[in-house]
């Protein structure tokens, strides 16, 4: 039964995950995209919490590149062809079982990653047949701190959350 106190890595899709889903696309043809100041935190304070994070995306884009780097994640996996090898690659290069992994989607494209982890999530404005593939659904949307929903979801389940907030604390 999936678990996710037993949860070691989380794995992020970018587009309508970490973004709106939205495709931002300048004059010049150069695409940008939007971040939410919150999963970043959320990003932060899972992998100070002995949860590793990686991203795998479909896309290809230099601006997850930055925003990866910005964050301290050190496995993105770009233009992914198949999301359950490639899930399978970066929990092997991590060190991990697929049991220990959790995946945040948002559409068909996650499905066969969902399939391979130990825990499947989905954002609030997911797909349904992303919403019925997953063992939990933020309440949040994808780009509007659904991945920050998620880390807590992860970091509360595994009793790190108390810890969390009183390093907030004066």
């Amino acid at each position: 039964m999936p678990n996710p106190n037993t949860i070691r890595l989380l794995v992020l899709d970018i587009d309508g995950v970490l973004t709106d889903g939205g495709l931002y696309v300048d004059d010049d043809g150069k695409p940008s995209k939007r971040f939410h100041v919150r999963d970043g935190l959320g990003i932060k304070l899972a992998m100070k919490n002995g949860i590793a994070v990686a991203i795998l995306t479909g896309k290809t884009s230099r601006v997850v590149d930055h925003r990866a780097k910005e964050l301290g994640i050190d496995h993105v996996i770009q233009g992914s062809k198949n999301k359950a090898t490639d899930i399978k690659k970066l929990a092997e290069k991590i060190g991990v079982t697929l049991e220990q992994t959790a995946m945040l989607g948002d559409d068909l494209p996650d499905l066969p990653a969902f399939a391979v982890c130990g825990y499947a999530m989905a954002v609030g404005d997911a797909s349904a047949e992303a919403k019925a593939a997953a063992n939990h659904v933020t309440q949040a949307k994808g780009g509007n701190g659904a991945a920050r929903e998620a880390c807590e979801h992860l970091l509360k389940a595994q009793g790190k959350w108390d810890a969390v907030l009183a390093s907030f604390r004066p």
